[in-house]
């Protein structure tokens, strides 16, 4: 269940700060995410963001990090336009998931793969809030 989409933060700490309230609160992922401990990169070219999350709660979430600043165990990199399209409260065809824009548009999946698929309905369910929570960029 998703709740109403609000409008989109100006800022990049504005989305994180939005980003994390949401995850954090969201019933699902406090269910599915007692084991849920990893952080990864969720890059949209003009901005990326590293999230932290430690028993399924988001406790940092680092706005355009530097290549050392934080390290992550995965990253999902996609352009400005696939983040936009995820975000939107009814996303078009092929910007529903992770797999349909990795097989069909410009996202790409990097780093410790199976780090992302132990945590796959967890890092899913967080995708899906930014139709909540508007687009990262």
């Amino acid at each position: 269940m998703t709740a109403p989409p609000q409008t989109a933060p100006k800022t990049g700490q504005e989305w994180a700060d939005a980003f994390a309230a949401a995850s954090n609160d969201d019933p699902e992922i406090q269910a599915h995410g007692k084991y849920f401990t990893c952080t990864y990169l969720l890059d949209a070219g003009e901005r990326s963001y590293a999230i932290e999350v430690e028993s399924g709660r988001v406790t940092r979430v680092t706005v355009d990090p530097g290549p050392l600043d934080v390290p992550y165990q995965f990253a999902i990199r996609a352009s400005a336009e696939t983040w936009r399209n995820f975000g939107q409260p009814v996303p078009p065809p092929m910007y529903h998931g992770i797999w349909a824009a990795t097989f069909q548009r410009d996202m790409k999946l990097d780093g410790d793969v199976l780090v992302l698929m132990q945590n796959l309905r967890c890092v899913t369910r967080q995708i899906e809030l930014l139709r909540t929570v508007g687009s990262p960029v």
